[in-house]
């Protein structure tokens, strides 16, 4: 068994990359280890898909997105973003895109062995019984049952993938990482919450905070569409700090519940509501097993509070109830691979050139602290990224794509958005393409 191209990972980058591949003639299998495509998007809850310039390039996957969703009402323009999706609708158009383009998906598949030497990855085994057979019976009880006597078979691929986010793959087969010097960003888990009166938010919010930087609400084909944010930092005014300050006053958020707090409707779901947040300020590693066990249960628990908190304190949630918890943590920085390139901050705010850009964007550094008043949001000019950053330094097969580039800790901050992903997974999918029809 045979492929051009396997894909580990169907999250943001993976699905962009196996669908072009897919589209541009390639044998491809993409595996997930959940049970749909789509991770942050769909998992994590991460919506809207933030815009990143007007100069973007390898952007046809996520235009064929929006597409797609806008054919099912799971898609909406708002504020000049089209990037506002519906996760839970996301998972059905996903499924659909790849059968469009023939890429074979196995969901909850994970590799459980590779074979590789010196610079080339050769083959994976996943879970057997993907690619196992019934080959013999027994005789139980007068019942003639097929026993399951699972083949040890490996798929072979010419280029491989690694779009996991937390560069697994690449840890099996010992590919070095970039050290992290610095402590971690903070990881959030996402929530939303339905049965709530949308117009009567938002008219309350357009009179509560005039900041129009902060605050929008706008009617879209007869549906209110609106964006709000406070944080605890106290070098900007949040209107709705008061509200805040007086139910961690009263015992009913702790102080840490409120140091993060960003709320968007969604497309298609008009009595909704998705949070991004909580935000767990713990110094926490994404990597170990055990602090992410502790980022889920103290997340959990802070959305408790902070759904209680919306009921009590903001008009039109009288009747509203938390609909659905993220499954995925949302984590902005993890692993990293060392490719053949190394992507600095310099790089990036200088706007330096390559030969072989994967992205164009202005997205701005945006990397979260846990202490008050330390987050960066920094506004850069437009800047590449070049191929060569999603290019392992120990294998000429391998590419890693997502969070897990070959960038410093700051460069990452910008790089690591949803729009990015979907142009690192494009310009894989097209350099594998143009490698192949040499």
């Amino acid at each position: 068994m045979s492929y051009d191209v396997i894909i580990v990972g169907g999250g943001t980058s993976g699905c962009a990359a196996a669908y072009m591949c897919g589209k541009l003639g390639l044998k491809t299998l993409l595996l997930e280890k959940g049970i749909h495509l789509g991770g942050t998007i769909t998992s994590g809850l991460v919506v809207p898909v933030m815009m990143s310039g007007n100069h973007q390039i390898n952007t046809e996957f996520y235009k064929i997105l929006i597409s797609e969703l806008q054919k099912i009402g799971a898609q909406v323009t708002y504020m000049g973003n089209p990037g506002w999706f519906n996760p839970e609708l996301t998972k059905i158009v996903l499924d659909k895109m790849m059968k469009d383009v023939n890429v074979e998906v196995r969901f909850n598949a994970e590799v459980k062995d590779v074979k590789y030497s010196k610079n080339r990855v050769y083959s994976i085994e996943v879970n057997k019984e993907i690619l196992s057979v019934y080959n013999e019976t027994v005789d139980t009880d007068n019942n003639t049952l097929p026993k399951y006597k699972p083949l040890s078979v490996y798929i072979e691929a010419k280029y491989f993938v690694d779009a996991t986010g937390n560069c697994d793959f690449s840890n099996q087969i010992n590919c070095q990482f970039l050290e992290m010097n610095s402590e971690y960003q903070p990881m959030s888990l996402r929530f939303t919450m339905s049965g709530i009166d949308i117009d009567k938010f938002g008219k309350w919010l357009l009179e509560f905070d005039k900041d129009r930087s902060v605050t929008t609400v706008e009617n879209i084909d007869g549906c209110t569409h609106l964006s709000t944010a406070y944080t605890w930092d106290t070098d900007k005014h949040w209107a709705l700090a008061p509200l805040f300050n007086k139910a961690v006053e009263l015992g009913e958020l702790k102080d840490t519940d409120r140091n993060y707090f960003q709320v968007f409707t969604i497309a298609g779901m008009p009595n909704s509501i998705a949070f991004n947040c909580p935000r767990i300020v713990e110094n926490l590693n994404p990597n170990l097993v055990k602090d992410t066990t502790k980022a889920l249960q103290q997340g959990r628990e802070s959305i408790l509070r902070l759904s209680n908190f919306c009921k009590k304190y903001f008009p039109g949630f009288e009747n509203a109830y938390i609909s659905n918890i993220a499954d995925y943590l949302g984590i902005r920085v993890s692993n990293r691979v060392k490719g053949k390139y190394f992507y600095t901050i310099e790089d990036l705010k200088s706007g330096k050139k390559f030969e072989h850009p994967a992205l164009i964007s202005n997205y701005p550094v945006d990397v979260h602290n846990k202490n008050k008043n330390t987050s960066t949001l920094e506004f850069t000019g437009e800047y590449q990224l070049p191929i060569e950053s999603l290019m392992s330094y120990d294998y000429d097969n391998l590419f890693i794509i997502g969070r897990g580039i070959s960038a410093d800790y700051m460069a990452q901050g910008a790089l690591r958005v949803q729009s990015s992903c979907f142009s690192m997974g494009e310009a894989v999918a097209k350099f594998i393409k143009e490698k192949l029809s040499a």
